[in-house]
């Protein structure tokens, strides 16, 4: 199954339903000490996520491409991989978890969950099965060793 929406596109559709909430929601509003900080360390931390597992699957010759599943060429399990299936995504929720403490309302917090139950739904499920039809025995391996998100 081709999936329609790249899931960057998802993060950034997250991040403006996040926006609209903070901006139209009457309530929900925080504040704390180091709140700027964390959500700093929060994006820095995604984004390091992120280049890391890229660099990855770079280095092992494989596709990053999360729509064409078919030209997948190898399994990387190594690395970042040992600790989380999907360290893209993870770098995304990250992303958008800082977004939020950067708005500081706490119902995105919700929105973020979200993303996560979309992109279990909607984009891994898929991944997954396309992965399991391709390298089978060796994935459903993978898949007891590594958890899916962290």
């Amino acid at each position: 199954m081709k999936l329609r929406i790249p899931p960057a596109l998802v993060m950034l559709l997250f991040g403006a339903l996040m926006y609209l909430l903070d901006r139209y929601l009457p309530f929900g509003e925080f504040d704390f000490f180091g709140r700027k900080p964390l959500y700093l360390v929060l994006a820095g931390l995604g984004a390091l996520v992120i280049l890391i597992s890229v660099i990855q699957f770079l280095v092992n010759k494989t596709t990053t491409h999360p729509l064409d599943l078919e030209k997948t060429t190898g399994l990387v399990t190594n690395g970042i991989y040992n600790f989380t299936r999907n360290p893209m995504y993870l770098g995304m929720l990250l992303f958008l978890l800082a977004f939020g403490l950067k708005l500081g309302n706490a119902f995105n917090s919700l929105l973020a969950a979200g993303f996560v139950s979309y992109m279990n739904h909607f984009q891994i499920k898929h991944e997954e099965a396309a992965l399991e039809k391709k390298f089978g025995k060796e994935y459903r391996y993978y898949c007891k060793l590594t958890r899916r998100w962290f």
